[in-house]
């Protein structure tokens, strides 16, 4: 904590120099349920209309600090991967409400990322989404094997 203390910023700066305290979990509130069902559903409609691969949602909620779900899914060619991330942002704004969506790597990666706050998104080419295997990461052998975490659809 003393290095936290030398260090020059504000005082979130400081406790981020500092780290996790000791002991102390770290929690989120869980987002309201109808909005990020909604949501959810708004993104694996898109996914579908747009014909995503083996798309997986994986509840994260109490699991995770950064999101309560997250969605991977697999495209083929750099275009589609792009063109699902837009339509995802069009109809969350249009259908959800949702109008501050960030999208990372769509100018030809083999992932990209659409943060949408309690939900992320990852769009993988089939060779990324097998090297980086974030369905095992964070899949239901994270817990205590049980199915309810994971949803194929």
């Amino acid at each position: 904590m003393a290095e936290a203390a030398k260090a020059a910023g504000t005082p979130r700066k400081k406790a981020s120099v500092a780290g996790p305290r000791p002991g102390k979990p770290v929690t989120r509130e869980v987002a309201e349920r109808e909005a990020l069902e909604k949501a959810l559903a708004v993104i694996v409609k898109s996914l579908e209309d747009d014909k995503a691969e083996d798309v997986i949602v994986l509840d994260l909620a109490g699991r995770a600090s950064f999101a309560d779900r997250m969605v991977i899914a697999t495209a083929i060619v750099d275009r589609q991967m792009a063109a699902i991330a837009q339509h995802i942002e069009q109809k969350l704004a249009e259908d959800a409400g949702i109008k501050r969506v960030r999208i990372e790597g769509a100018n030809g990666s083999d992932w990209v990322l659409i943060d949408v706050g309690d939900i992320v998104i990852h769009l993988f080419k089939p060779e990324a989404r097998a090297l980086y295997g974030l369905e095992r990461m964070w899949g239901e052998d994270l817990d205590d094997g049980s199915e309810e975490s994971i949803t194929t659809l």
